[in-house]
């Protein structure tokens, strides 16, 4: 592919559908190779338009509109950065071979809930997952629950940052959680899935990377990543996490075939279950990770430069710098307008470093930024990612 300059004739332009914060740290570094961006997203001022060439406003899951910003625009690539999308918009322009769907249409309907990948790697692939159930309503649910066994995990099947998740540890509890899960999906009515615990010893995100080398697909893996959650959303990641080597081997044969199975080009976040020398698969995410912000102080190329390099059909390279660590800033509060305080002394933990995101708006459990810091090890980068992260607090104005 030409690179040409943005903003002329000769431009490539990518469209990203979901302008938060992991869409921005890709638009600036589709940027940084001459390409020209549009963000699309549900709410003005999102944080990729505030740094896109040109960005919209439109209802995301409504075909019409989103069909009409396309035409209107004509990209040549479209990156979906959030699963409520019209997906069915995105395979009629692939299939016109009107742009390029990253990674691709199929990649993306499969993957915009959790029944599709789920479907894909236990029954297609045969992959080990934990036991599942899907149901559409409180009295399918809770068949399910009785199938899977208690405790068990209570999801929507159409979500991100463990919106709607609930940890069900007795009958009593699965009509609040079909409550909860309908309430923080992203589509009302929508199915949910149930599955069951798996007793593991850690859970990893293994970005995995398809790219082109002399013309043909390789797959690369960035080092593992570990995390810790709080409800079903990650709160702090760390690269590399530890684990033998059996373990990393079968880790990315499976992430391998999954992303194979979905095809095209980028980096795919590949969720997994650990323990010993035994992984199971969990989700995949055809897009940069949020756990995987911690690249952003670890590795030779960040997640999202890999995947700007990626979709532009340009070399990749994976390398692990150092150890490194990243920390979540929540909104601690409901509030309009909002300001952070404490970022110098924040700056002032050795090797740490901020992305404060720009969201317009905070909420008690919003991610309104991240600390990240490198040490000798992962604890000691962990220590510090931790302590910059609390030394920055959102204030109303």
């Amino acid at each position: 592919m030409k690179l040409g300059t943005p903003l002329s004739d000769t431009a490539v332009r990518v469209m990203l559908l979901g302008s938060g914060e992991l869409g921005k740290e890709v638009a600036i570094e589709l940027q940084r190779l001459g390409a020209e961006v549009i963000a699309v997203d549900r709410y003005p001022n999102a944080p990729a338009m505030q740094v896109a060439h040109r960005s919209h406003v439109i209802p995301m899951t409504d075909p019409q509109v989103l069909n009409g910003v396309i035409m209107a625009e004509a990209p040549h690539i479209i990156v979906p950065e959030l699963e409520a999308i019209a997906t069915e918009v995105l395979a009629d322009i692939e299939a016109a071979g009107m742009a390029v769907v990253i990674p691709t249409a199929r990649a993306v309907q499969l993957t915009m809930n959790r029944e599709g990948v789920r479907k894909l790697a236990a029954e297609t692939l045969a992959l080990p997952t934990s036991p599942y159930a899907f149901a559409g309503s409180a009295e399918e649910l809770a068949a399910g629950a009785e199938a899977v066994g208690y405790p068990n995990f209570v999801k929507p099947v159409m979500s991100s940052s463990g919106k709607g998740q609930s940890f069900v540890e007795n009958p009593d509890e699965i009509a609040d959680a079909w409550t909860y899960a309908q309430e923080g999906g992203r589509v009302a009515g929508a199915r949910v899935i149930v599955e069951g615990r798996i007793d593991f010893d850690f859970e990893i995100t293994l970005l995995t990377v398809r790219s082109l080398r002399d013309g043909a697909i390789v797959t690369d893996f960035c080092a593992p990543i570990g995390h810790r959650q709080v409800k079903g959303d990650y709160v702090e990641s760390w690269q590399p996490q530890a684990m033998t080597p059996a373990a990393l081997t079968s880790a990315q044969d499976i992430a391998g075939k999954v992303t194979e199975a979905l095809g095209g080009l980028g980096v795919f976040g590949v969720e997994l279950f650990v323990k010993g020398d035994q992984v199971w698969f969990s989700e995949v995410s055809p897009r940069p990770h949020d756990t995987g912000l911690v690249t952003l102080a670890s590795q030779t190329q960040s997640e999202f430069a890999l995947h700007a390099r990626a979709i532009l059909g340009l070399p990749v390279d994976v390398t692990l710098r150092e150890p490194a660590a990243s920390a979540v800033i929540y909104g601690g509060i409901e509030a309009q307008s909002v300001a952070f305080e404490g970022v110098a002394e924040a700056l002032s933990v050795p090797t740490a470093d901020l992305r404060l995101f720009g969201k317009p708006e905070a909420f008690e459990r919003r991610r309104m930024g991240v600390a990240t810091a490198r040490g000798a090890g992962t604890d000691e980068a962990r220590e510090r990612a931790r302590e910059a992260a609390s030394r920055v607090k959102v204030v109303r104005v």
